[in-house]
């Protein structure tokens, strides 16, 4: 990798008029706080990676542009920034038009200098906890479910994951004839002790 990619360059260059002096101040800025960063293209989007990992990725769009920070949400200086954007959007500064939408150059530098101290510290993103809701089961499955003792003694004791993936095949169904045909072959498949990728399980 390169600390300026001429990919980037490329990048910037096809973006809207109004992007272009964005994206390069906040190209430039990144720079000036963590020299050691390199650039390069990921998901289409110019990121800005340190010590291996990403820091941050700045984006264009026809409206508007941003920029993104690998670990939002564990920044204290992006909790306590007033933006537009919703906490589970990646791009951490919202909707930028031009450059006076920008935080202060003091307090953007105090956000870049987070996310590399971070990094430093081998800080990662935490992956959200599965959830442990549980799917209710639609009549008309459990009607057949309940027209097949073993079937529904076998679901019923089976664990959460086991029965929100055959509930998430059934309800999928486009139509009510692949949905009977799913029902069908759900309560085959349960009443042999089978999860719903039993096929691509591995044999123990």
């Amino acid at each position: 990798m390169e600390k300026y990619s001429p990919l980037v360059d490329e990048y910037i260059e096809k973006s809207a008029d109004f992007a272009k002096p964005i994206l390069n101040y906040l190209r430039e800025t990144v720079h000036e706080v963590c020299p050691d960063a390199e650039e390069a293209i990921k998901w289409k989007f110019p990121t800005f990676m340190y010590k291996g990992k990403i820091l941050c990725s700045t984006v264009s769009f026809k409206q508007y542009c941003s920029m993104g920070f690998w670990l939002h949400d564990e920044m204290t200086t992006i909790k306590n920034l007033e933006t537009d954007a919703e906490k589970t959007n990646i791009f951490s500064l919202g909707k930028i038009t031009k450059l006076e939408d920008l935080p202060s150059k003091p307090q953007l530098k105090k956000i870049i200098l987070e996310a590399v101290e971070l990094t430093d510290m081998g800080v990662t993103m935490k992956k959200a906890p599965p959830s442990k809701v549980e799917i209710e089961v639609p009549d008309y499955f459990y009607n057949a479910l309940d027209q097949n003792k073993k079937a529904l003694e076998i679901f019923q004791k089976s664990s959460p994951s086991f029965r929100k993936e055959y509930i998430n095949w059934i309800i999928d169904a486009k139509t009510e004839a692949t949905r009977n045909k799913r029902i069908e072959q759900a309560i085959e498949w349960i009443s042999e002790g089978k999860g719903r990728n039993w096929k691509y399980e591995k044999k123990k």
